[in-house]
């Protein structure tokens, strides 16, 4: 049941994202801007914790997991440090997942063999 819950979650954040690229005009660029932020206000006013305990990976691995994971980050560093924690929260809980885009986007650039148009 935890698989179905995380593909059906999971499926429902893309169509989503789907509908607003074929139906409205707003660029991709802003289409995942707008996850994360709906991600990180949905996870600040605590709506988000249940989904993601419900369908696990599924409403962690979409963009509105990361905004999520920054929120649950500058919560937890607010209640750490202070203030402070508002500069640093979202950085020290993405910092793993940051990492490994910036390394595997530097991996597929040796790799590939950009043209221009």
């Amino acid at each position: 049941m935890e698989y179905w819950n995380a593909f059906w979650v999971g499926g429902l954040i893309c169509v989503i994202g789907q509908i607003l690229i074929d139906k409205t005009k707003l660029t991709s660029a802003r289409i995942l801007v707008l996850f994360v932020v709906s991600g990180c206000i949905l996870g600040g006013i605590g709506i988000y914790e249940p989904i993601k305990e419900y369908a696990g990976a599924g409403a962690t691995v979409p963009l509105t997991g990361f905004g999520y994971l920054l929120s649950k980050g500058v919560k937890e560093e607010i209640d750490a440090v202070g203030a402070l924690g508002i500069l640093t929260g979202g950085l020290k809980a993405a910092a793993g997942g940051i990492s490994a885009a910036v390394l595997f986007a530097f991996f597929a650039s040796l790799l590939a063999n950009p043209k221009e148009k």
